[in-house]
C-alpha cells in the first residue's frame, strides 16, 4: 500500500499558518508560499536571510535562549511581528528535526497568555472526575464528554483498537440531531499505519477545514539536506488527499484527534468532529493535548473489576501449577493432571501437551493426526516462543476440519531443539459485527496487482457475519503461558543439574563397582584354583581308598570349580568393558563377520548349521575386537538353542526406509534399556545408524522373557539344556552395544525363531 509512504513528507502546510524551516543558526532555507499574507513579506525576500529579519533582538534573544534550552522538544510560545499593515500576533510553536528548526506561526488576536486560573477552571473539573471514576467504560465516556465541553465539537468519540488494528467507538458524545456511531466498528485500514506511526509519538492532529487548500513549500527541498523536508512534527502539516475525500465522504469540515497511549502502544484516539470549519487556538489544543496525556496515565488503572479478579485468578493458578510440576517426577502427568488446571491457566477448551512424538491431548481438541499436522506447519512457520491467533483456519487452512474445536491457538514453544511444545484450542465462535460501512471497500487492487488504499465512500451501517474465530486471547493469559514456559525452562536447568550430580556420583560409584568387581573377580581365583587342584590331586591319588559316594563328591567339587571359574571369568571379563577408550576405526563388516563365523566354525567343527550372510553390508566406526564379540556370542545362542533337523542363521542389515515396517515403531519395539555413552564414545553424525539383525529359526523366546536374557547369569533353562553357559555372553554383548552408543533388542516367536536387532549409534 504505497499511496501513504510519503505522508510525513507532503511538501506543503495548511493554509492557517505560516511555516519557516531555520538553520542551527537561524537562517532561514524555507517558507511556506503564504508568508506575504501573514508576514508583509514574500518568499523572496526571506530565503537565505536571518531570522533577524523578522523579529527584533530581544525576540531573537529569547528565542534563541529558549531553543538551546529546550532542543528537540515541541514548545509554544506567544510573539509580535511589525509588518507594513501594523503589528501582528502569533502563536508559535518550535520543533526540532533533521538538524532543521521548523518555525510554525498562528495568527492570534493579541498576546494575552491564558491564566492559570482560566487553565485550571477549563481543566480541575475534568481531572477531578476523571480520578474519581473506576470503571473504563465509565471513565471513557466522562471524557468524550469534557473534551467536548472545552472544544465545542459537533461529536467527540472515543475510540479503542483491538489486535488486529480495527477499531471500535466505545463512548460518544454528540449533538442531539446527529446519528449515533457508538459500537460501530472501523477497519484497520482507516488509519494506516504511517499515521499510527506519527500517533504513537504522542502528536495531536488538528484540521480547522477540509476545504482548505494546501499551501507549498519554497524550496520544495531543503537546500542542506536536498530532500522534502520531514514535517511529522509539524502542527500545520497539509492533509493527505485521501484523508481529506474520506472526512468529506463523512460530512466532516473540522478535525481534531488525540491519541490515547497505554505502555507505550497506541490504545486508541480521541477524535472530534465538526459539520462546519472550526477553528481552535493553540492553547485550548494544548489543554487536549494535556488531557490525552493524563487519560494515558489513568488507563492503566482503569481495569474493570473483573478483568482485575480474572487476572489475580490466574495468578493464583499460575503460582500452584508451577509449584507442582516443580515437586514432581513425572513432568508429563504433572502438567495433564488434574485435567482443568491446564485448561484454566489460559481459558482454554483443550490442549495437546506435545514431548517430541508424544502426543497427550486434554479436553475438546482435535485428533492426535490432526495435532501432528499443526505442529508440523508451526515447525516451519512460526519462529516465537509464543505465538497466538483467534484465526487459525485464516493462517492454516487445513484447520478449517477441526475448526468447531480449534478456531483459536495459543502454542507455547518448550525448546527449539527438541519439539516440545504445549498447545491451547478455543472454539469458533460466530458473531455478528457492526461495522461503519463496508471494511473492504478502502482496499483497491489494480490491474498490476498493487493494493493502494482510497476514501470510503458510504458510512451506514454495515452488518458482517464473522466465522471461523475464537473468542482472542487476552494478555493476561498470553502472560500466564509465558511464565508457565520460564518456570518449566528454570525447573529443567535445576534438573539438568540435579541430573549432573548424580551421573557425576553414579559414575563415580560404577567405577569403584568396576575396580572391587575387578579385584574380587581376581582374588577370587587363587583359592578357587587351589581348590580345584587339590580336589583333582585327590582323584587322582587317593581314588582307590574312598567309596563311590566320595568319588562323586570331589567330581562334583571340580565341576562346581569349574563352574565357579567361568561365572568369575565373565564377572571380569564384564568389569573389563566399563574401563578404557574404545578403540573405534573403520571396519568392514562384511570382514568382521566373515571372521566371526571362522571363530565360530573353530569352535564346533561339527555344527550342522547354514550361515546365510547379506553381501553389502556398510562400513561402521566401532572397536572391531568387541563387535566381533558380539556378534560371535549372538552366532554361538543362534546355533545352540536350535532343536531343528535343518537349523539355519540369517544375518543381514535393514535400510533406513524398511526399519519401522521390518520391526514396527520404536515404541513398540522390546528394546533393552540403555545408558547415553559419554561424547567422546559416541561421534556425533547427521546420518542414520545402520540396524543390523541376526535372524535363526531356533526355540524362542517368550516375550515376557525378553527383557530378562540381558542380565548377567540370567538362563532360561538348566545348566545341562543347550550346551550349558553362564548367562553372561548377552549381559557383556548389551554392555558392548552400549559403549558404542547403540541398542540390543530381540523379536521372537516360540518355536519359530528369534530376531536379534543391533545398532552402534
Amino acid at each position: 500500500m504505497t499511496n501513504y509512504e510519503q505522508l510525513h513528507i507532503p511538501g506543503s502546510i495548511q493554509p492557517h499558518g505560516v511555516l519557516l524551516a531555520l538553520s542551527p543558526h537561524l537562517e532561514i532555507l524555507q517558507v511556506s508560499n503564504n508568508t506575504q499574507e501573514y508576514l508583509g513579506k514574500t518568499p523572496e525576500d526571506l530565503l537565505g536571510q536571518p531570522l533577524s529579519t523578522l523579529l527584533n533582538a530581544s525576540q531573537l534573544e529569547s528565542i534563541q535562549k529558549f531553543l538551546q534550552q529546550q532542543e528537540g522538544m515541541v514548545n509554544t510560545f506567544k510573539l509580535s511581528i511589525l509588518t507594513h499593515e501594523g503589528e501582528k500576533y502569533f502563536d508559535g510553536s518550535v520543533n526540532f528535526t533533521e538538524q532543521i528548526w521548523i518555525l510554525e506561526l498562528e495568527p492570534i488576536d493579541s498576546l494575552t497568555q491564558m491564566s492559570f486560573l482560566s487553565f485550571q477552571a477549563l481543566t480541575s473539573g475534568a481531572i477531578s472526575k476523571m480520578q474519581k471514576t473506576s470503571k473504563l467504560i465509565d471513565f471513557v465516556q466522562l471524557v468524550a464528554s469534557e473534551v467536548r465541553k472545552i472544544t465545542e465539537f459537533d461529536r467527540v468519540m472515543v475510540y479503542q483498537f483491538d489486535s488486529s488494528g480495527a477499531g471500535i467507538v466505545i463512548a460518544e458524545d454528540k449533538r442531539e440531531d446527529l446519528s449515533p456511531l457508538l459500537g460501530l466498528r472501523y477497519p484497520a485500514t482507516d488509519i494506516p499505519t504511517e499515521a499510527r506511526a506519527l500517533y504513537t509519538r504522542s502528536l495531536l492532529r488538528f484540521i480547522p477545514s477540509f476545504h482548505a487548500q494546501p499551501v507549498t513549500l519554497i524550496p520544495l527541498n531543503n537546500p542542506q539536506t536536498q530532500q522534502p523536508l520531514d514535517l511529522s512534527g509539524a502542527a500545520l502539516r497539509s492533509v493527505h488527499p485521501c484523508c481529506v475525500e474520506y472526512h468529506q465522504n463523512m460530512g466532516v469540515s473540522a478535525l481534531l484527534v488525540v491519541p490515547i497511549i497505554k505502555e507505550r502502544t497506541l490504545w486508541g484516539l480521541i477524535s472530534c468532529h465538526h459539520y462546519n470549519v472550526k477553528y481552535l487556538t493553540l492553547e485550548v489544543r494544548r489543554i487536549c493535548e494535556f488531557l490525552g496525556q493524563l487519560v494515558s496515565s489513568e488507563l492503566v488503572h482503569k481495569v474493570s473489576q473483573s478483568e482485575f479478579d480474572y487476572e489475580v485468578k490466574l495468578k493464583s493458578l499460575q503460582t500452584e501449577f508451577i509449584e507442582s510440576i516443580s515437586q514432581a517426577d513425572n513432568f508429563r502427568e504433572a502438567l495433564i493432571s488434574p485435567e482443568p488446571r491446564l485448561l484454566d491457566l489460559v481459558n482454554a477448551k483443550g490442549s495437546a501437551v506435545c514431548l517430541d512424538n508424544d502426543i497427550t491431548l486434554v479436553g475438546t481438541t482435535p485428533s492426535i493426526e490432526e495435532v501432528r499436522t499443526l505442529i508440523e506447519w508451526a515447525d516451519t512457520q512460526i519462529s516465537d516462543n509464543l505465538f497466538s491467533t483467534n484465526s487459525l483456519p485464516q493462517l492454516f487452512p487445513e484447520a478449517l476440519t477441526f475448526k468447531e474445536t480449534a478456531s483459536g491457538l495459543l502454542l507455547l514453544r518448550i525448546s527449539k531443539v527438541r519439539r516440545y511444545y504445549i498447545l491451547w484450542f478455543r472454539p469458533e465462535v460466530i458473531q455478528t459485527v457492526n461495522w461503519a460501512g463496508n471494511p473492504n471497500e478502502a482496499v483497491k487492487v489494480d490491474a498490476r496487482g498493487s493494493v493502494t488504499l482510497s476514501p470510503r465512500k458510504s458510512f451506514e451501517k454495515w452488518q458482517e457475519t464473522v466465522r471461523l474465530t475464537s473468542l482472542p486471547w487476552q494478555s493476561c493469559e498470553l502472560d500466564s503461558a509465558l511464565a508457565l514456559r520460564n518456570a518449566i525452562v528454570g525447573i529443567v536447568i535445576s534438573k539438568a543439574d540435579e541430573l549432573a550430580k548424580i551421573n557425576h556420583e553414579l559414575e563415580q560409584s560404577n567405577r569403584e563397582l568396576a575396580s572391587f568387581a575387578y579385584a574380587a573377580s581376581h582374588d577370587l581365583k587363587e583359592p578357587l584354583r587351589g581348590i580345584y587342584n587339590y580336589s583333582n590331586v585327590l582323584l587322582e591319588d587317593y581314588a582307590h581308598v574312598l567309596d563311590k559316594d566320595g568319588i562323586d563328591y570331589l567330581q562334583t567339587v571340580v565341576f562346581l570349580s569349574q563352574r565357579m571359574e567361568s561365572l568369575i571369568n565373565a564377572l571380569l571379563r564384564l568389569s573389563l568393558l566399563g574401563q578404557g577408550e574404545l578403540q573405534r576405526q573403520a571396519i568392514d563388516l562384511n570382514a568382521l563377520l566373515e571372521e566371526a563365523i571362522a571363530i565360530f566354525y573353530a569352535s564346533y567343527p561339527q555344527a550342522n548349521i547354514e550361515i546365510r550372510t547379506a553381501k553389502d553390508l556398510p562400513t561402521i566406526e566401532c572397536d572391531p575386537v568387541l563387535v566381533g564379540e558380539v556378534l560371535n556370542n549372538l552366532i554361538i545362542n543362534a546355533f545352540k538353542y536350535n532343536n531343528q533337523a535343518d537349523k539355519w542363521i540369517e544375518i543381514g542389515c535393514l535400510e533406513e526406509e524398511n526399519q519401522d515396517s521390518e520391526i514396527g515403531t520404536p515404541n513398540t519395539r522390546n528394546m533393552v534399556d540403555t545408558v547415553a555413552p559419554s561424547s567422546s564414545e559416541s561421534p556425533i553424525t547427521d546420518r542414520p545408524s545402520p540396524m543390523f539383525y541376526i535372524r535363526d529359526n531356533g526355540i524362542g523366546i517368550p516375550e515376557h522373557h525378553y527383557q530378562t536374557i540381558f542380565r548377567l547369569f540370567k538362563r532360561l533353562h538348566s545348566q545341562e539344556k543347550y550346551g550349558g553357559g553362564t548367562g553372561a555372553g548377552l549381559a557383556i554383548a548389551k554392555k558392548i552395544v552400549e559403549r558404542h552408543g547403540g541398542h540390543i533388542w530381540v523379536e521372537s516367536a516360540v518355536g519359530v525363531g528369534s530376531t536379534f536387532y543391533l545398532t552402534f549409534g
